[in-house]
């Protein structure tokens, strides 16, 4: 396992808030990720929760902003929020466009040039950033769960209902959960996965829980003041295909919140408390 580098630790809640990186062989370069060890985890392994922020966010965003420390040191959760993307990676233009590239990675393995080099955010958040908490904090790999916001809620879903062996709890806010239905998936997928549309229902959450089942009941929070709400983010389209599926899902429409992070901040003890309750079992 490679060494990790602390960027930064801070007294939180009587737990620590962290910011480090470390070599990423999934990306092919260093990777930054936060934590939030509760106080419970001095005495041993804790469970352990990963949020998934949206596009432009960075691995500090939903620590900063989302207020969630409080209640996840009275709940004994760890917290991990990884970057959005690779950085810095040489790929021409990987900045230009806040819908593409440097941090808007939509959580998938990349498949076309040159993008599949780098940007394998997938095996990243499923498989190799998990192995790195397990090894060097105080998490219990057992107990984990997967929540996010927009594009990190796409990727929540999507990774949830592919591995529901890994995952005992998963919930979102304001995901794009049909991604080849709308403006920002069918602008990103062409690029990162090819032209063949066959390709993109593996990243798609209303397409996967056609096949996907996950074993307990997804929460998702929408404001119904969310300026994406109807061109991009489109949540009845996944309502249906849960309800044609058998799929448990508690879709809950928020009267007058938009896409922020005052959203996410009012409703993180519900999403928090849902996640805990699965994970102490």
């Amino acid at each position: 396992m490679n060494a990790i580098e602390t960027i930064s630790e801070q007294r939180c809640f009587g737990g620590t808030q962290g910011v480090y990186r470390h070599a990423s062989s999934a990306c092919g370069g260093p990777m930054r990720f936060s934590v939030y060890a509760p106080p419970q985890s001095r005495d041993g392994p804790v469970p352990v929760l990963y949020f998934l922020a949206g596009l432009t966010c960075t691995e500090e965003t939903f620590m900063i902003k989302a207020g969630a420390q409080r209640l996840a040191a009275a709940l004994g959760l760890m917290l991990v929020a990884p970057d959005t993307s690779p950085r810095e990676t040489g790929i021409p233009d990987e900045a230009a466009d806040w819908e593409f590239g440097a941090g808007a990675g939509f959580y998938l393995d990349a498949t076309a040039a040159p993008w599949s080099a780098r940007f394998r955010m997938y095996t990243y958040v499923a498989r190799e950033l998990p192995a790195v908490i397990a090894a060097r904090f105080p998490a219990d790999p057992v107990r984990q769960g997967l929540f996010g916001h927009s594009m990190g809620g796409h990727g929540a879903l999507t990774i949830a209902l592919k591995n529901p062996e890994r995952y005992r709890s998963v919930s979102a806010f304001a995901p794009i959960v049909a991604p080849t239905q709308v403006p920002w998936g069918r602008k990103a997928f062409p690029r990162y996965l090819g032209a063949d549309e066959r390709a993109w229902r593996s990243y798609d959450a209303t397409e996967l829980v056609k096949t996907h089942r996950f074993p307990g009941t997804i929460l998702i929070d929408q404001g119904d003041a969310d300026k994406f709400l109807a061109n991009q983010l489109r949540p009845e389209l996944f309502r249906s295909a849960c309800d044609a599926a058998g799929q448990p899902l508690a879709l809950r429409i928020q009267a007058g919140y938009d896409h922020g992070y005052y959203f996410i901040a009012t409703f993180i003890e519900d999403h928090l408390r849902h996640h805990a309750a699965a994970l102490a079992a």
